[in-house]
């Protein structure tokens, strides 16, 4: 299988050194600094106490037309980057490619299908704690490599079968899911409301989990968001709400998101696509989301990175 991955941080990085060692032709997308390295060097991946995880050559350009037709796009760019990074993804696609974003929220697809009409668009969900630690170089944090994707109607397909099997060899847990729909609103739920809470707080789940006035915050914003996914259809468990706060009670107790540390660290937050989208998508489907709008609000001025 032929596979090209635009956007070599770590998420991209730790998927695409698995599926090149499972036999796949994989070639990243990358820029400066960081693609320099992966050519003169290769891409190295090591895991949070400095062992050697994956070390070898890749195939790294920064010109998708270098790369030509491929058999699978996989999408692991910000989701503000997204529909740039599809749309410069045209010289890639061929008869039955396929394309998989791997963002966080639930309209990573549909930006995709906007952005580049034609081929068809999976649904997929990422879980992996991966960083750029300096170019060419990858820290991975625990063992977790999840991918779990999907037609968005349910159904199975010969490519993803196949791209099923390739992730079984390479080791990759989750593999084709027939409800990629309720696994993507899954994950939603936990980062929108746990992100969100997190920021505004800025303080881990732990601390987040353990507060009472909190922990209330935390579990109003995935009640509300469990309450858009319904109203639009999705069908979500019954116990959703119960399993998503149970798997943030799970969660070691220094751990924050990535929107956390983004803001933390003065840079661009993912916000729209996160409480923002609650908002958004609770207002279009008649749904009240008070905690988001309020989330949202108090974030706002850092979107762009830093108060404005």
């Amino acid at each position: 299988m032929r596979i090209a991955i635009i956007g070599a941080g770590g998420v991209g990085a730790v998927f695409g050194a698995a599926l090149q060692q499972a036999g796949a032709e994989v070639a990243f997308l990358a820029r400066g600094a960081h693609l320099q390295a992966l050519q003169a060097q290769g891409l190295t991946i090591r895991d949070e106490t400095g062992a050697t995880l994956f070390a070898g050559p890749v195939t790294a350009t920064d010109d998708p037309a270098a790369i030509g037709p491929v058999d699978l796009v996989i999408l692991t760019v910000k989701l503000w980057d997204l529909a740039t990074a599809a749309a410069a993804a045209r010289p890639l696609v061929g008869p039955g490619t396929l394309l998989l974003p791997l963002q966080n929220g639930v309209e990573a697809a549909d930006i995709v299908a906007t952005a580049l009409p034609g081929p068809e668009v999976l649904g997929g969900v990422a879980h992996v704690s991966a960083r750029i630690e300096a170019p060419g170089v990858i820290r991975q944090t625990g063992a977790l490599r999840q991918l779990t994707f999907g037609r968005r109607d349910g159904s199975m397909s010969d490519a993803v079968r196949a791209l099923d099997r390739l992730c079984r060899a390479a080791g990759i847990e989750g593999g084709a899911s027939d409800r990629i729909e309720v696994a993507l609103w899954e994950k939603f739920a936990f980062l929108a409301a746990f992100a969100g809470v997190g920021a505004a707080a800025r303080q881990p789940v732990g601390v987040i989990r353990s507060v009472p006035e909190t922990r209330a915050v935390l579990v109003a914003a995935i009640v509300e968001i469990e309450a858009v996914g319904r109203a639009r259809g999705v069908g979500l468990p019954a116990d959703f709400a119960a399993r998503i706060l149970a798997a943030l009670d799970e969660r070691p107790p220094m751990i924050r998101t990535s929107m956390q540390q983004d803001l933390e660290a003065g840079g661009r937050l993912e916000l729209p696509w996160l409480s923002g989208a609650v908002v958004r998508l609770g207002a279009a489907a008649g749904v009240p989301t008070p905690t988001h709008a309020a989330l949202l609000g108090v974030l706002a001025p850092y979107v762009g990175g830093g108060p404005r």
